[in-house]
């Protein structure tokens, strides 16, 4: 696989104080804006020991508006910049000063068909501060696994799934078709969840246009117990319910979804799968999302 990780994100928001609180307080993230933003003003939020994680700039839209993915080595990502001009994918190197920005060594930046952009890279700088909750996580499931998994919109689903299965090589872990409604002439929306590690999958695909560039981030947290203490802080801060609290049947997580302040869900989570074999495992379909729980009506109750 080209792709070894979910390393960073970077949303626009036009409230990155009302992140800085929603990061640090509901999330337990741990702000280290000083040390990481240059003076820009952007949110910069930490979750183990690298650097950061998530960063969020100031902006006109709110929306999720940059992946960026990590490679293993110097060739994995020359390796990548060759195949993305093979697959006729324009690319180009990150300045010295967007790596410094980025804390990496090298990084490339290009666009998948739907216009979203991406940055690879290797070589994280980090001097291994150890992660201080300020909300008292005991911590995330990260490493090896990356910082989680994303879920973004594909309206042009087949360009999409072929790009990150044959150019980023990405593998498909398992997949839904979806309907709103009982209507058997509403066109079926497709979700394909798809892994780049062992965590049952880093990224999903969703065949529907939405103007946050988003349908919800997933952070792993690293017991059930915090992902209680989490809601209780999302409950105390006001902030809205999306999903109830449940069981995935894809990947076993135990999690529940909330409200971002840029529009977007994130899912709070904790048990989630992990495939040692790839070669091994059968990919599925489900007609259901989760063993129990997770009632998504509630963020449409208003």
């Amino acid at each position: 696989m080209a792709i070894n990780s979910l390393g960073y994100l970077g949303v626009t928001s036009q409230d990155v104080d009302a992140w800085r609180s929603f990061g640090t307080d509901v999330l337990g993230l741990q702000d280290v804006s000083d040390v990481s933003n240059g003076g820009s003003g952007d949110v910069y939020l930490k979750m183990d020991e690298d650097p950061w994680r998530l960063f969020i700039e100031a902006g006109d839209t709110d929306q999720l508006c940059l992946c960026g993915w990590e490679v293993v080595s110097e060739s994995a990502l020359q390796q990548l910049s060759e195949t993305l001009s093979e697959s006729g994918t324009d690319w180009s190197w990150g300045s010295t000063d967007l790596c410094t920005e980025r804390r990496v060594q090298q990084l490339i930046e290009f666009r998948d068909p739907s216009g979203m952009r991406h940055e690879a890279y290797w070589g994280r700088v980090s001097d291994f501060a150890v992660f201080n909750s300020p909300a008292g996580v005991s911590g995330f499931v990260t490493g090896d696994q990356g910082m989680g998994h994303v879920v973004i919109p594909a309206a042009n689903f087949d360009e999409m799934a072929t790009f990150f299965t044959d150019v980023l090589g990405f593998g498909l872990s398992d997949l839904m078709k979806i309907r709103f409604t009982p209507d058997p002439d509403e066109p079926v929306k497709r979700l394909w969840f798809m892994h780049c590690n062992r965590r049952h999958h880093s990224l999903g695909l969703f065949e529907m246009p939405m103007p946050t560039q988003c349908v919800h981030l997933m952070l792993e947290a690293q017991d059930v117990d915090e992902v209680g203490r989490c809601n209780d802080r999302r409950i105390a801060a006001g902030n809205t319910l999306t999903g109830t609290l449940g069981r995935h049947v894809n990947d076993h997580m135990i999690s529940f979804y909330m409200r971002s302040p840029s529009g977007f869900d994130i899912e709070f989570g904790a048990e989630g799968r992990t495939i040692e074999d790839w070669s091994r495992y059968a990919v599925f379909e489900s007609t259901v999302p989760s063993y129990w729980g997770h009632d998504f009506s509630v963020g449409h109750s208003d």
